[in-house]
């Protein structure tokens, strides 16, 4: 069982809020636009840290972290990427691989739009955690929880950081 902290587009942000989940977790996702590498750098201090990088990354991101991430957690195999789109909207560049190998849990950022919702043409969960960070158009920061048990996906919760004003 493994309790998994997921976050996005950061935007060079990490609070002593974002801290205090990342310290609960067991592992913490960032699917992109990380911006300043302090922030994965102080995440990594704390737990086990899986990212990706976004449009916004530098070079120096785009060595450290890969376009896609592709593994299995548990029995659950995981595509996180920052540009994904949605059920039905899925970005032209990776919906044929998405046709021939869909993954258990598809992950991405980008929106900054927390949206989870079952795909039921390609038989999985997709995810998008809406933005952990300042900047940008989003209202309320915003990252999920969830517990991965053997293939189940389990416990989901969304945790509001704190409206913006």
């Amino acid at each position: 069982m493994k309790k998994i902290l997921l976050l996005s587009d950061t935007h060079s942000h990490l609070d002593d809020t974002i801290s205090k989940y990342v310290a609960q977790a067991d592992e913490v996702w960032h699917a992109g636009d990380i911006g300043d590498l302090s922030v994965t750098d102080a995440i990594k201090k704390i737990k086990p840290l899986r990212a990706v990088y976004g449009n916004i990354d530098d070079a120096q991101a785009r060595l450290e972290f890969p376009l896609h991430q592709q593994f299995m957690c548990e029995g659950v195999s995981v595509w996180i990427t920052h540009i994904g789109g949605y059920p039905g909207k899925y970005n032209p560049a990776i919906r044929t691989e998405l046709e021939r190998n869909p993954p258990k849990l598809f992950i991405c950022g980008h929106s900054h739009i927390l949206k989870v919702q079952f795909d039921k043409k390609f038989n999985l969960l997709h995810m998008n955690p809406g933005a952990a960070g300042k900047s940008g158009f989003h209202q309320v920061r915003t990252m999920l929880r969830f517990v991965i048990d053997g293939e189940a996906i389990q416990d989901l919760e969304i945790i509001e950081i704190e409206k913006r004003v």
